[in-house]
């Protein structure tokens, strides 16, 4: 399965903001340390601000806080969250009905066997796992020394 480059971005996002606790991030500091465009991670960082993900905070002292530790952030959520509900497969949306095979095919049903796979797994892991070896993440995020 293939997620979106918005996705990505998504979840970039959190595993940043999880490796500076208790720190307001700002949209800036994110896009620096993954080179990737303020304005893409404005709509990102507003969606997973409307989805629980995230606390925003506007303003001279505002910035991006995780609305929930580590643990209790669902990988599975967040990509349903940024995936929207979807089909495997153009063919299969209700109102797209269009191949001359739809009610005898059995692509339908392999193809959502991989989509409840594919989430069966993002479901068995959090943000935390994420960020497995946070000293790590953050000495490269934040240009922080690794410790020790």
């Amino acid at each position: 399965m293939r997620t979106t480059t918005f996705t990505d971005y998504s979840l970039r996002v959190l595993m940043h903001v999880a490796t500076a606790p208790g720190a307001r991030m700002t949209i800036a500091e994110i896009a620096r340390a993954y080179a990737i465009s303020e304005n893409h991670l404005a709509k990102v960082v507003n969606l997973l601000g409307m989805g629980g993900f995230l606390a925003t905070t506007r303003g001279h002292s505002g910035g991006l806080r995780l609305a929930a530790a580590p643990h209790a952030i669902n990988v599975g959520r967040v990509v349903r969250a940024t995936e929207g509900a979807g089909t495997a497969a153009g063919c299969f949306s209700a109102d797209r009905r269009t191949c001359a095979i739809v009610g005898v095919c059995g692509l339908a049903g392999v193809l959502q066997q991989a989509m409840d796979a594919f989430y069966e797994v993002l479901d068995a892991h959090t943000l935390q796992d994420l960020v497995a070896h946070p000293a790590r993440v953050s000495a490269i995020l934040h240009r922080a020394p690794v410790p020790g």
